[in-house]
């Protein structure tokens, strides 16, 4: 069942760094809205509303409504840049949506199957080489996600994408390129263990120890 996500925010007129940077130590978060066939709009969100909404990935894979005064538009995100040390959200790019419009949206991969496929019974590990794909759709073909069932994966086995099943409506951005990569394998997963170092033997990366001196 899809999600609904909806961002409140209200027109920015001051823009620049120094302006961005006036709104940030209030709560708030630049941002801007483009596309749709009209002028890009700069807006200013609210930071904890915001960081909120951001914590479900779904989001970032969802068709959104943005709340500007009294009047709603449908949107996709397709960017957020947060602060490189301290991961707070510094701006947010919009992207308005048309139902005659194609979008190009990043959709997870949903893996099932994984407790009854016959090479995790035989002590092998599932291991996730893709967790999910660009695609290309109009807005009411959007999947929430991607199913990989991986219950039939035998001990080495790889799942590609080509044999995963697209929804109707989807494309995939990369397209045949795509088509042989891995998105999931099973393998054992072998740890080395460390050699004893044998008695006399010096270890590597260490000094030899002196020799004691001798008491008169």
């Amino acid at each position: 069942m899809s999600q609904d996500f909806t961002l409140v925010g209200e027109d920015r007129d001051d823009q620049g760094k120094g302006a961005s940077r006036r709104l940030r130590r209030t709560g708030m978060v630049p941002g801007i809205l483009y596309g749709g066939r009209r002028p890009s709009r700069a807006l200013v969100l609210d930071l904890n509303a915001l960081t909120h909404s951001l914590s479900n990935d779904a989001v970032y894979s969802s068709i959104l409504t943005l709340t500007i005064g009294d009047k709603s538009q449908p949107c996709i995100i397709k960017d957020v840049q947060r602060h490189p040390a301290r991961n707070a959200i510094m701006h947010i790019d919009l992207q308005r949506i048309l139902e005659d419009e194609k979008i190009r949206v990043s959709i997870p991969i949903n893996f099932i199957g994984e407790d009854v496929a016959p090479g995790v019974k035989q002590g092998g590990n599932v291991s996730r080489v893709i967790t999910e794909l660009e695609v290309t759709c109009l807005p009411k073909d959007l999947p929430e996600s991607i199913e990989a069932d991986i219950s039939g994966l035998e001990m080495d086995a790889i799942l590609h994408v080509s044999e995963l099943e697209i929804p109707e409506g989807v494309e995939l951005v990369a397209g045949e390129s795509i088509q042989d990569h891995a998105v999931a394998t099973v393998h054992v997963i072998r740890v080395q263990a460390e050699e004893e170092p044998v008695e006399g033997e010096e270890v590597e990366g260490e000094a030899p120890s002196e020799p004691e001196a001798e008491e008169d």
